[in-house]
């Protein structure tokens, strides 16, 4: 076919995309693309056909084109935007729609993705602000309504629930949208409610992961004892999707249940005989759990090479005390993801173990884990934990967490509206620059100190609230590491008086290694909580804490705020 301008050859696409050939409708466009380089229509076609079959590094190289070809098109400026925060690259995004704020911050689709970008670089009220631009623009905008009220209910908004209801009206088929308004449900303190919805949801949708999450969680909640059984009537539904199972075994995993764990992952193998992942989880979750032949028989025969096994199978090394195969698989590991958290954790074990002074280097120099007083004004201590209790109140043990016992604020706790919250972000900041004052000199070798001189911001944030409960045997954090952050925290809000007395109750261990290792190995540094005071050391330690028994009631309360200290480019 002789075709020869731009807009042939879009035409010629659009009438193969509609044909159903898709993959000649792409051909055709990127054949075009070199017959007429400088086409900036031609390129933002392109790029969204890419959009459409989910190429989204196509895509935006292709926005990016059409943007640079023509600088003042909004559309097109808009559509990169989509593009990169497709591609987990919202910073990126913002700096495009910024450029084009002056013309477009009056279109309701400007509007959407600024705030999408917002909330997913962790600026909610600037996401709240765009969202309610788009949607005074276009009161029916379903991606602007979403996104408003999952705003608002991760900075507890009162409103949460009738933003959830509205936008169900305009897209009532959304489970999405129906698992938010159970989210809302039960932060409103209507649980059944929320269990009735998440259930409903579960039952019509059984492959929708989010949903079987949070009604399990609903359950454990609850006192339950089966309470993954959400999982386990999914797949019976659904029992071509992976997903269910691999899911299913993390969350019994993230509470201890390694072993059921492992039995679910090993029903999968069957189900699913040419997905290798299955065979990792196996051999991971019965490593765990002390079934050290069945972890090695699979280990042995596992057709899967990747830094993930690697980093995995070294785990199963050091409990075997096989330190230089456990090295080498760590060092394997690293090359492929250099500065992986998990990783370097697992490293600094294994130094410790085989004397290496490395270890010192990693972990132990002075001023890599420090106990600070907060800079903050007189009474702001009080104040925060007499809000954090208004919260805690309606707050539950959460899946997955380090967390035995106690309860834990839901979302991300700075992102609240509270003002008392804010007050309390700035002066963990402060802490945090006299912490930096303190460390040792800028190593670009290290993975906490390279970052020494950059610009730091909090990610995650939450309190536990913990009242010496635990079953009877104590509430309590098994050991473990935050692998997105490269500093980690606990800041002691109420401490009881138990702490100060003989058998450490409830202190903070850094450096200890992880139940499942079992290794006897000590803490590098235990930790006497202090109200008021701060504790922040490399996030590639282990941490963990005593158990904390006695009465249950305030007299045994022990409140903290913890966070991950990031990055601020990210």
């Amino acid at each position: 076919m002789n075709l020869k301008t731009p807009a042939e050859w879009i035409n010629h696409a659009r009438q193969l995309e509609a044909s159903g050939n898709v993959a000649s409708a792409s051909a055709a466009l990127e054949e075009a693309r070199e017959a007429h380089p400088g086409n900036a229509t031609l390129a933002n076609s392109a790029g969204n056909l890419a959009m459409k079959v989910g190429d989204f590094v196509r895509a935006e190289r292709h926005f990016a084109s059409a943007r640079a070809n023509e600088p003042g098109n909004i559309e097109f400026a808009m559509n990169q935007a989509i593009a990169l925060q497709r591609l987990q690259r919202s910073r990126e995004a913002l700096g495009i729609l910024r450029e084009i704020e002056t013309k477009a911050a009056s279109l309701p689709k400007y509007g959407s993705v600024r705030g999408s970008c917002a909330r997913e670089v962790g600026e909610p009220a600037e996401a709240a602000k765009w969202y309610d631009v788009a949607i005074a623009g276009n009161p029916q905008y379903k991606l602007a309504l979403h996104g408003r009220a999952r705003v608002a209910i991760e900075r507890g908004e009162a409103d949460a629930l009738a933003r959830f209801d509205r936008a169900l009206q305009i897209a009532p088929g959304d489970a999405d949208l129906w698992l938010g308004k159970a989210q809302a449900l039960e932060v409103a303190g209507d649980v059944e409610g929320a269990r009735v919805v998440a259930q409903q949801i579960c039952e019509q949708a059984p492959g929708y992961t989010e949903a079987l999450k949070f009604h399990s969680g609903l359950l454990l909640a609850a006192g339950e004892e089966d309470f993954t059984a959400p999982f386990r009537k999914a797949a019976a539904k659904a029992p071509q999707d992976p997903n269910i199972p691999a899911i299913h075994a993390d969350t019994l995993a993230g509470l201890d249940h390694t072993s059921e764990a492992a039995d679910v992952a090993a029903e999968a193998r069957k189900r699913f005989a040419n997905e290798p992942y299955f065979a990792l989880l196996e051999a991971v979750h019965s490593g765990a759990a002390g079934e050290w032949a069945r972890a090695e028989a699979i280990w042995g025969s596992l057709a899967l090479d990747t830094p993930v096994r690697a980093v995995h199978e070294a785990r199963h090394r050091i409990r075997s005390k096989e330190l230089e195969r456990a090295d080498a698989l760590l060092d394997s590991a690293l090359a492929a993801n250099p500065w992986d958290i998990s990783t370097w954790a697992l490293r600094g074990i294994v130094w410790r173990l085989s004397e290496d002074e490395r270890a010192q280097w990693l972990h132990e120099q002075a001023g890599l884990v420090q106990l600070r007083p907060l800079v903050a004004r007189d009474g702001l201590v009080e104040d925060a934990v007499a809000q954090l209790r208004e919260l805690h109140a309606g707050s539950a043990q959460p899946l997955g967490q380090s967390l035995r016992g106690g309860t834990q604020t839901r979302g991300i706790l700075f992102h609240r509206t509270e003002p008392l919250l804010a007050e309390l972000h700035e002066a963990i900041l402060a802490t945090l620059e006299e912490y930096r004052s303190d460390l040792p000199a800028e190593d670009s070798g290290h993975p906490l100190l390279r970052h020494r001189e950059t610009p730091w911001s909090l990610a995650g944030s939450w309190s536990v609230r913990l009242t010496g409960g635990g079953g009877g045997e104590g509430d309590y954090h098994t050991s473990h590491i935050h692998p997105q952050g490269i500093i980690s925290s606990a800041l002691y809000l109420v401490v009881p008086e138990a702490a100060h007395g003989e058998g450490e109750l409830g202190w903070l261990e850094v450096g200890r290694p992880p139940p499942d290792l079992g290794l006897d190995l000590p803490p590098l540094r235990s930790i006497e909580p202090v109200e008021g005071r701060l504790a922040l050391f490399p996030s590639t330690l282990y941490h963990g804490t005593t158990r904390f028994g006695g009465a249950e009631g305030a007299e045994a309360e022990r409140m903290t705020v913890a966070f991950d200290v990031v990055t601020s480019n990210g």
